[in-house]
């Protein structure tokens, strides 16, 4: 980091935004969060109260060991948070899980929550907007919703197991799918299984 004359940062470090919402799946969230200290890239964690229930019923993992993830925490409600500006500079941000009403909240800018802010300020601001979006079969009201948000600019990238990979566990496919994901950050963690080509 470089310091201009006057003290402020000019250079600041590697930092991602992430949003999980309540969608099933927080655990990618949780993965998210260690990828990004595996590779120093300081984290900015907005968590919804719903995601907090899912956490419970899916994980181990209590709401203080998810948030001791994160390089910093804020709240949902304050609207006032860093990560709520487009001149506080980011590489972006993930949503992970990101749910149909976050979706769809998103897509409307009605944005009622930090996290849905955050999101609306990404992608004002043209920098990257991945939605890990958590839900099957897709109606067309979903399906339309998507679409506004690509024509936006998001990246709608759901959590979909590449089977390549020859998994050996439901933490493995976690995995592979968070670490395609901050591929789109130009992120490279190394849990990935990168596709080598056809084998003889």
């Amino acid at each position: 980091m470089d310091d201009d004359v006057n003290g402020a940062i000019r250079n600041p470090p590697p930092r991602l935004v992430v949003g999980i919402s309540g969608a099933s799946g927080a655990v990618y969230g949780a993965r998210v969060l260690d990828a990004l200290n595996d590779l120093g890239v300081e984290s900015h964690l907005v968590v919804t109260k719903a995601a907090l229930l899912t956490l419970s019923q899916e994980t181990d993992l209590s709401p203080d060991e998810l948030t001791a993830k994160a390089s910093v925490v804020h709240k949902l409600a304050d609207v006032g948070a860093t990560i709520a500006s487009g001149s506080f500079r980011t590489l972006g941000m993930i949503v992970a899980p990101c749910s149909i009403k976050t979706m769809s909240e998103i897509a409307t800018g009605v944005t009622s929550t930090l996290l849905t802010r955050a999101a609306d300020v990404t992608l004002k601001e043209r920098r990257p907007l991945v939605l890990m979006v958590r839900e099957t079969p897709f109606h067309l009201g979903h399906l339309r919703t998507m679409t506004a948000l690509a024509e936006m600019g998001a990246i709608i990238a759901p959590p979909l197991p590449a089977l390549y990979a020859r998994p050996n566990s439901i933490m493995e496919m976690v995995d592979q799918s968070v670490g395609r994901t901050l591929d789109l950050f130009g992120l490279d963690w190394g849990a990935v299984r990168r596709w080598e080509g056809l084998k003889s």
